[in-house]
């Protein structure tokens, strides 16, 4: 037999995925940041007491004027229960409930980012903190080694007391210092005779 040879023609990788071509509708793609703004703003609108007196308000309008207007003008049958409002009711709950799970997860974002932000400033605060205590350290060390003012004053005095006794002539006199002889730079001027005080 013998061996066939096949050639197989790639055009794309396996890791790519197919384009879908045929798409019934649209992708839709909104501003995930615009979008997220409303929904917060409707979220927090939703738990405010004017939505609750606007919609009170909304409620007993619509169940009086079922209730009491003339027959011709009623478009909800209070027989029947009022199916068009509990329909109604039914449709905003459930499009507040997907509406507040979005409020909520950008909230629970903006909680992670801000956690994450505490513990980078935290962990800045603790190698701050541990910098400056080796250098308080560090200058605790140098300052044993300087002399203090009590230091220096006991040494003045001890210096002074020296002073005082050896002004005093308690110290021998081969102990003491030779003075310096300072040069006498006084000048001798002639005398000049006066005149009229010779004759008496």
């Amino acid at each position: 037999m013998a061996e066939r040879t096949r050639t197989i023609t790639v055009t794309s990788g396996l890791d790519t995925p197919r384009e879908s071509k045929g798409r019934w509708l649209p992708r839709l793609r909104p501003n995930p940041d615009a979008f997220g703004i409303a929904t917060e703003s409707f979220a927090r609108f939703m738990g405010t007491p004017q939505f609750l007196f606007y919609m009170t308000v909304f409620v007993a309008v619509w169940l009086a004027w079922n209730s009491w207007a003339p027959d011709a003008w009623r478009f909800d049958s209070a027989a029947l229960g009022f199916t068009l409002l509990t329909l109604m009711l039914s449709l905003q709950a459930s499009y507040a409930a997907p509406l507040l799970l979005l409020a909520q997860n950008r909230q629970d974002d903006r909680d992670r980012v801000s956690l994450q932000q505490d513990r980078q400033r935290a962990e800045r605060n603790l190698s701050d903190t541990e910098y400056l205590t080796r250098e308080i350290a560090e200058l605790r060390i140098a300052v044993r080694e300087v002399a203090t003012r009590d230091f220096v004053r006991s040494e003045l005095r001890s210096v002074l007391e020296e002073l005082l006794e050896s002004s005093d002539g308690h110290e021998a006199p081969s102990q003491r210092k030779p003075r310096r002889k300072v040069p006498d730079t006084t000048v001798s001027l002639p005398q000049v005779p006066v005149p009229g005080k010779d004759k008496k």
